[in-house]
């Protein structure tokens, strides 16, 4: 008995490490419980518009080496002022300008495919009495190049036609800028290669020198003109908007002179050229010296092809009479294409209507019969007789002439779809 007992003992361990063993030996046999390394494909990185991309190491290197450099520009940095970062700036840099004035810092930009861009709080290019070539506060010359949140202030020079911008190469895109007090906001050369798009800007302020013709905006004769959900008030003598393009798109502004403001034309294209006009507010004041608020080929052709295309404008006269449209056929000649599609017309004056084209739906109703906003009249109550009154306008060339966005104030523009109720004018 004693002797079972003792071999029970010695056995029980033996069996004990055994089937310890044989656990071990069927967990190795096992496949692993434990989730698989993850698939490392690089950083993710967001790219300037905001997507997200996965940058992989092999990327990195060739990506770092595409990335455009940025020159820091304002008081404190290494670069101070704008004179110099114009002459230090390289092609497909950026160039940041703090927050901030920036008293007599004349620049001429020569590069191609900058982007020059204010950040924080829009900082102020001041003339100061000083001007670049005599001509402008900045002198634009390059390739491609992008303006964003710049201010312009007081530009002034002897031949009078001092600007904001002097554009004179290549293609120019102005975004979220404004132009103030000076001779001209934006004066461009007169070559048919150029572009110049103005987006969601400010121009206004126009110097008060009694006999000098001071437009807030002058486009020469170049290639393509778009402005789009930018705003316009305050001329004297010159003109809100002039445009000598071959191919013009208005699209969606406000170009109202204002109560105080004695601007001449809010906008003119004096060589014709083919215009779209669109969604537009366009006013001028009690105190205008020019009784027409659109002109169009008063000084005769300048292109081959010339054609204006005015769909759901508002059109507002606060003097005694006036004009609302102005074609010069015995300038521009008489087969000249105009299209006069849904457009409102606010106080007392003429719808000038050539010969031929397309004339419908344009309608004269009082101040009184709009919502005003900021001061200005610009959309039908909900129970005029005018929403449903009007055709949709179709299509001029390919670009649909029924708008799909509206002004908002200060500046830019919002989309909208107009619904069946259509009405003249360019707020639904």
């Amino acid at each position: 008995m004693i002797q079972e007992s003792l071999r029970r003992c010695i056995l029980r361990p033996v069996v004990t490490i055994f089937i310890v063993l044989q656990a071990g030996w069927v967990g190795a046999q096992l496949p692993d419980k434990l989730p698989p390394a993850p698939d490392y494909r690089g950083e993710i990185r967001r790219t300037p518009d905001g997507r997200l991309m996965v940058l992989s190491e092999e990327a990195k290197l060739v990506r770092a080496a595409d990335l455009p450099a940025t020159m820091s520009v304002g008081h404190g940095e290494k670069i101070s002022t704008l004179t110099e970062a114009a002459r230090l700036a390289k092609d497909g840099e950026v160039i940041e300008i703090h927050s901030g004035d920036y008293r007599g810092q004349p620049a001429v930009w020569t590069q191609n495919n900058l982007l020059i861009r204010g950040v924080g709080q829009r900082p102020v290019m001041l003339a100061d009495g000083q001007s670049a070539e005599g001509k402008a506060i900045w002198v634009v010359r390059g390739g491609k190049v992008t303006i964003e949140n710049i201010e312009f202030r007081g530009a002034r020079v002897a031949s009078l036609n001092g600007a904001g911008i002097r554009f004179e190469k290549g293609n120019l895109t102005v975004r979220s800028c404004a132009f103030f007090d000076n001779e001209m906001g934006i004066l461009t050369a007169n070559f048919p290669e150029l572009s110049l798009e103005v987006i969601n800007s400010e121009f206004g302020d126009a110097p008060r020198h009694k006999g000098d013709l001071h437009h807030l905006l002058y486009v020469g004769a170049i290639g393509k003109f778009v402005l789009r959900g930018s705003r316009f008030h305050n001329g004297y003598l010159g003109h809100l908007v002039k445009s000598r393009a071959r191919e013009n798109h208005i699209l969606y502004n406000m170009l109202v002179d204002g109560a105080g403001g004695r601007a001449s034309y809010e906008l003119e294209f004096p060589n014709g050229g083919v215009a779209y006009v669109i969604g537009n507010t366009i006013g001028q004041s009690a105190g205008t010296d020019n009784p027409s608020i659109v002109a169009y080929g008063a000084e005769g052709p300048r292109w081959s092809d010339n054609a204006l295309y005015m769909a759901h404008n508002t059109l507002i006269n606060d003097a005694p009479a006036g004009n609302f449209v102005n074609v010069r056929i015995d300038k521009i000649g008489a087969d000249v294409e105009v299209w006069l599609l849904n457009n409102l017309m606010v106080g007392t004056g003429d719808l000038f209507k050539p010969a031929q084209g397309r004339f419908d739906g344009n309608r004269l109703v009082a101040r009184g019969d709009l919502i005003e906003s900021n001061g200005i009249p610009l959309r039908l109550t909900n129970m005029s007789p005018l929403r449903g009154a009007v055709r949709p306008p179709g299509q001029a060339r390919g670009i649909e002439l029924l708008p799909d966005a509206e002004f908002r104030f200060p500046t830019g523009s919002r989309s909208m779809r107009p619904n069946s109720m259509l009405a003249p004018g360019a707020f639904q």
